[in-house]
């Protein structure tokens, strides 16, 4: 610790009063080296120096907007007042430790920010790492290059080298062996690898699970033709069949993640990789390592394909590579261009690996949809991240159309804030009766649905891209949930947000004639009862549905 510059105590969905929650040694505090301590972090700290962490009225995710207080800051020096932050904390500091003052409030936190500069200790309640925090990169600018002394030396770009040696050393005189996607993620860490090892040592394959968006295959067989492809494995029925009667979102995950060693392990066994000379890549970034609780204390948010007990054997066993584990996707972007990749490829909307299957909600039981004072409650069960962990919750729907104007993300969130259970509110858009009169059915994952899904998308992903929409946003899932009345015993929800990293996320509102052209092509499907569209920004609600 001594030769450290600074450190930073991060986030978590802990309470500092809970008997698990992690701690550090207070001499951490002590040390004379600057300590900022973020969300959690702030808490902590002052819990350990004698301040007063209490409960929160209500929990506070999303965003909240900061207000200096007077007197110079040495961390929020430059930052403009009035900025919008990004909060996701259920306690907070009701009063700082002794030494503290308060530099920055928000309406809902009295301690937005606070400082003691004497003992170089820093802390806010909000999350300045996020994108969604418009001056976030200059507060941590400002612990890291003026408090802590850093160098200014670090560009994605310019570490191409160090991730390609890196390889080689994982590798040794081993080859690398591929699962490719299409996606961003998978092709910048197979390029890397190619770069990194030569076309001798690197092969891949595309693994065609039945649970791909319409015209995906084709894409990646144009893409790959000249990379070293050994071919595409057609895995539908084994995947499907392994997934059957399957509901649970997460044994979803794992029984996708699990089936893909299988998979993996038949595949070298047939082209004869078993002699010990071949290790598994894989394009895992940061975030999926961070959600998927990638350390002893960290909240699983999802589990992720490439985490599954399976890869975990691989992954202590030192026989994977994993050349973009420490980055987030805009740096995997800005090392792709580095690479000369198309952008054509790097600009796609992400996808998840799982594919469809997490796109294909699932229920147990026929329920109604009920009249609640703020909505109608939906009883299907959607992921979110409250608190910086992850909630599974109804859905709570409002009858309301999401023109431009309307401004209904506002009024998402401060429903999810009342903690009426929720993590999540929609929309409706359209429908062919009313919301009191659909319910739940109980569904698996099935060929049709998953047809059904394939259609919606394809609808979504041509008008997007026709229209110029799809630049103006991230990623656009489109999610298929069991609610429905009569024949139509389905529905589909619109979900485009905006991000730069996936950490954090903001549900954009559509212009209203494509939106309405949108409704009527998908309600022409006579399987489909109603369209739906996410109102909610991240947190609370994941990107995706599952």
């Amino acid at each position: 610790m001594r030769h450290a510059r600074g450190i930073i105590i991060s986030g978590g969905p802990s309470s500092v009063y809970d008997h698990s929650s992690p701690t550090v040694e207070k001499a951490v505090l002590t040390a004379g080296i600057p300590v900022l301590g973020i969300c959690y972090g702030q808490q902590l700290i002052a819990h350990l120096l004698g301040g007063d962490v209490r409960p929160g009225d209500k929990g506070e995710f999303g965003l909240a907007l900061l207000d200096l207080a007077d007197g110079d800051s040495e961390l929020l020096r430059g930052v403009t007042d009035h900025q919008q932050v990004w909060m996701s904390h259920r306690d907070k500091v009701a009063a700082p430790p002794p030494g503290f003052r308060i530099i920055a409030t928000t309406s809902t936190c009295d301690t937005g920010a606070i400082e003691d500069t004497a003992r170089k200790l820093y802390a806010v309640q909000f999350h300045p790492e996020v994108v969604h925090t418009t001056e976030g990169m200059k507060i941590l600018g400002n612990f890291l290059f003026d408090i802590c002394q850093c160098a200014k030396d670090w560009n994605a770009g310019q570490r191409i080298s160090l991730i390609e040696d890196l390889i080689r050393e994982r590798a040794g005189d081993r080859n690398v062996f591929f699962f490719v996607s299409g996606g961003v993620d998978s092709t910048v860490a197979f390029m890397l690898c190619l770069d990194a090892l030569g076309s001798e040592r690197v092969r891949g394959v595309y693994v065609d699970t039945g649970l791909m968006r319409d015209g995906e295959t084709q894409f990646v067989r144009e893409t790959f033709a000249g990379f070293g492809l050994i071919r595409i494995e057609n895995c539908e029925e084994e995947f499907l069949t392994a997934l059957e009667g399957v509901r649970e979102p997460e044994l979803k995950r794992h029984i996708i993640g699990e089936q893909f060693v299988k998979v993996q392990e038949r595949i070298i066994e047939q082209v004869g990789l078993l002699s010990g000379r071949w290790i598994l890549g894989q394009g895992t970034i940061y975030p999926d390592t961070i959600e998927s609780g990638g350390t002893a204390k960290a909240a699983t948010i999802k589990t992720h394909h490439n985490r599954v007990p399976g890869i975990q054997k691989l992954i202590d066993s030192g026989h994977i590579v994993e050349p973009l584990a420490d980055f987030y996707k805009d740096e995997v972007r800005t090392i792709g261009r580095e690479l000369g990749l198309a952008p054509a490829l790097l600009d796609r909307h992400p996808f998840p690996g799982p594919g469809l299957a997490i796109r294909c909600l699932c229920a147990e039981a026929d329920q109604p949809v009920t009249r609640i004072p703020d909505g109608y409650l939906v009883p299907v069960r959607s992921v979110g991240v409250q608190g910086d962990s992850r909630s599974y919750a109804p859905v709570l729907a409002i009858d309301a159309f999401p023109s431009e104007a309307s401004r209904l993300q506002d009024e998402a969130t401060e429903l999810v804030n009342r903690s009426l259970g929720v993590n999540r509110v929609i929309a409706r858009v359209a429908s062919r009766e009313p919301l009191e009169r659909q319910h739940v059915f109980p569904t698996t994952l099935t060929h049709g649905r998953l047809e059904l899904l394939r259609e919606a998308d394809a609808i979504v992903r041509e008008m997007s891209h026709e229209s110029g929409f799809d630049k103006d946003v991230w990623q656009f899932p489109v999610i298929l949930i069991p609610v429905g009345v009569g024949e139509s015993r389905d529905s589909i929800v619109l979900r485009p947000i905006q991000s730069v990293d996936g950490m954090t996320a903001d549900s954009v509102t559509m212009p209203d004639d494509l939106l309405h052209a949108m409704a009527a092509r998908l309600m022409a499907i006579p399987e489909i009862a109603a369209v739906y569209y996410d109102l909610t920004h991240k947190p609370p609600g994941t990107i995706e549905w599952e």
